[in-house]
C-alpha cells in the first residue's frame, strides 16, 4: 500500500492507496511549527483509525507547496515506516507531463498532479479547476500539452479579505442562499461568495475554450468544490480524488 500527502498551505491530505482502491483520505491543518514527531504521531493516528498499520505501508509518496514543511513531513514518514524513503514530486521524477509555459520549473507541485491524474482519468483537452486557498484554473489541450491556466484568491481567502476589511460584515458560513437576489446582509454574502465564485469558473471555462478553439473536459477537485460546483452552468465533472489518484500514477512511473 501506498501512503500519499498532499502538503497545501491550509490543509495536509493524507490517504492510503493500493491498485485497486483508495483506502481512505483525511485532511489534516497545516502547521508549519509542528515538529516531526508531532506529525508521525498525527499520521499514525489517521492511519489507525482507518485500520491501516505502519507495516502494510511499502511506499509513499509527497507532493508540498509548503517548502519549510517538506522535510519536515519525509522525517515524520520515515520515524513510522521503517525503510520507506518518501518520493518528493518535483524535479527528477518521471510525469509524462508536457508542460509549455514559461519556465516549467516554477509549477507547483499539486498543479502537476492534478494535471497527471486528470489525462489519466478523462483525457484531453481537459479545465482541471482546483479550490483550495487559490483556485486555480488550468488547461491542457487537445495535444496533452500543459498551457497554462489562472490563480484566483480562494473562496475562503475571498470572504476572510472580505471581513477584516471591512467593520460591519460578519463571518458567514459557507452555505448557499434560496437565491441569488437577497435581502439581507447575511445572504448577500453567501450569494456573492458562492454564486459570484461559481460565475467566475463558468465565464473562465468559456474564455478558456474560446481561446483553444474547441470544447474541454471540465474537472473540478479540491475542498470547497462540492460547495462551489454545483452552482456552475457547465457540466463539471466533481473528482475530490484527482489529488490522490495522480500520485499513485507517478509513484508507479517512478517505482518500476
Amino acid at each position: 500500500m501506498l501512503l500519499a500527502i498532499d502538503m497545501g498551505n491550509t490543509n495536509i491530505e493524507v490517504g492510503v492507496i493500493d491498485d485497486k482502491k483508495i483506502h481512505f483520505t483525511e485532511r489534516i491543518s497545516t502547521d508549519i511549527d509542528k515538529t516531526e514527531l508531532e506529525y508521525a504521531v498525527i499520521l499514525k493516528t489517521v492511519m489507525e483509525l482507518h485500520g491501516i498499520v505502519p507495516d502494510g505501508i511499502t511506499g509513499s509518496i509527497i507532493s508540498s507547496v509548503v517548502p519549510p514543511l517538506t522535510h519536515i513531513i519525509k522525517q515524520a514518514v520515515r520515524m513510522l515506516i521503517k525503510n520507506v524513503d518518501p518520493m518528493v514530486v518535483g524535479a527528477g521524477l518521471k510525469t509524462g507531463l508536457n508542460i509549455k509555459i514559461d519556465d516549467p520549473r516554477t509549477l507547483g507541485a499539486d498543479l502537476v498532479v492534478d494535471s497527471v491524474a486528470g489525462l489519466n482519468e478523462y483525457g484531453a483537452p481537459l479545465i482541471i479547476v482546483d479550490m483550495g486557498t487559490a483556485t486555480t484554473i488550468t488547461v491542457i489541450d487537445a495535444n496533452k500539452d500543459y498551457i497554462g491556466g489562472v490563480i484566483i484568491p480562494g473562496v475562503r481567502t475571498s470572504l476572510e479579505a472580505l471581513v477584516s476589511k471591512t467593520s460591519q460584515l460578519p463571518r458567514v458560513s459557507l452555505s448557499a442562499p434560496k437565491k441569488f437576489i437577497c435581502t439581507n446582509t447575511i445572504d448577500c454574502m453567501k450569494s456573492g461568495i458562492i454564486n459570484g465564485q461559481a460565475s467566475l469558473v463558468d465565464g473562465m471555462i468559456e474564455r478558456f475554450e474560446d481561446e483553444i478553439g474547441e470544447k474541454a473536459t471540465v474537472v473540478a477537485t479540491g475542498g470547497l468544490s462540492k460547495v462551489i460546483i454545483p452552482k456552475c452552468r457547465h457540466e463539471i465533472i466533481l473528482d475530490n480524488s484527482l489529488m490522490m489518484k495522480g500520485l499513485k500514477v507517478i509513484y508507479d512511473k517512478n517505482s518500476k
